[in-house]
């Protein structure tokens, strides 16, 4: 049942460290077959290790949400059956799914990357993300550019 009501935001606790919300709702994503002590430990890894790249200054949580607000898409591409033809088009993407775009992008980046622990790799995108470069970054440029290409069939978007 698409579009139900959950209570998830309002019981979705602050992260031990930090006490960012934003941060515990990225470590539940990281978590996978709900280990979520392991997932708490990479996070946390992946922040010293960028305090430790940028000398403590700016703090890890604040590359965190720099990365985040580099990566959030303002426009996606929908499918749409218009007539018999499906068209693909541009529309504005809402608070919670640019949030949840955002954490897919970062944590698939750093997971297709193999050879090194999963903290060095996430602390690598997210360092990135908050320059503008990396793997996620270019999915979001990539989502934009699409958006723009198909701008024509923007007035099927109701």
């Amino acid at each position: 049942m698409a579009g139900r009501i959950t209570k998830s935001a309002e019981q979705l606790k602050p992260d031990p460290r930090y006490g960012d919300k934003t941060l515990a709702r990225f470590i539940n994503c990281i978590m996978k077959d709900g280990k979520k002590s392991v997932a708490l430990r990479v996070v946390y890894a992946a922040m010293d290790e960028i305090e430790k790249r940028t000398g403590g200054e700016p703090t890890g949580i604040e590359i965190f949400h720099r990365a985040l607000e580099n990566v959030r898409p303002d426009v996606e591409v929908r499918s749409k059956r218009v007539g018999g033809a499906n068209y693909q088009v541009p529309m504005q993407v809402n608070k919670k799914r640019q949030q949840s775009l955002a954490f897919r992008w970062i944590i698939n980046a750093a997971r297709s990357e193999k050879g090194r622990p999963m903290h060095l790799r996430l602390s690598r995108e997210l360092l990135d993300a908050a320059q503008n470069e990396g793997k996620a970054v270019q999915t979001r440029d990539q989502t934009h550019r699409m958006a723009d290409a198909n701008k024509a069939f923007a007035h099927f978007a109701w």
